[in-house]
């Protein structure tokens, strides 16, 4: 049971490595550069987690980096794989986040913790929308001629259009 649990997700990962890297050499440091955060990072944050839950709440300090290395491991290792650092940094803010909502959830449930996590959750998915609507627009390119003569006319037709009786 161990060794599959072990090896599902290695081979998994690569696979994916390999459909994303056709062509590309594949050598230990290769496969380093590429899975650091899920060999290094991902690990020492379910190792985190793992010390809270054996210890059945009395490590209750574990769980904010914990949440913080998990998710900040996921960020990074989704980074690597499709090489898009531009778009996916404010994951690192909402690790924080992540963290402090499994410090609040399964820490008393301290109501101002809410604050901060809210905070921090608004500011990472504003900062997500912005960077994937610029990425898209970016990618896009050369519909953006057509994309700013439709808005022009739409402007104008508003203006110019007929105005509604009341």
């Amino acid at each position: 049971m161990a060794k599959r649990t072990i090896l599902a997700p290695v081979l998994i990962l690569l696979g994916v490595y390999l459909i994303l890297n056709q062509g590309g050499s594949l050598g230990p440091g290769t496969i380093f550069a590429t899975f650091w955060p899920t060999l290094f990072v991902i690990p020492l944050g379910l190792f985190f987690h793992w010390l809270y839950f054996s210890m059945i709440g009395r490590g209750i300090g574990l769980l904010v980096p914990g949440g913080i290395l998990l998710t900040a491991g996921i960020v990074s290792q989704i980074a690597m794989l499709f090489g898009n650092w531009s778009t996916m940094w404010p994951g690192f803010i909402l690790a924080v986040a992540v963290g402090l909502f499994e410090l609040y959830w399964f820490g008393g449930r301290n109501k101002w913790l809410l604050i901060p996590i809210n905070i921090l959750t608004i500011v990472s998915l504003l900062f997500f929308s912005v960077m994937s609507i610029g990425t898209m627009l970016n990618s896009l390119s050369f519909i953006q001629p057509f994309v700013a003569i439709v808005l022009i006319m739409g402007g104008a037709w508003i203006i110019v259009g007929r105005k509604k009786r009341m």
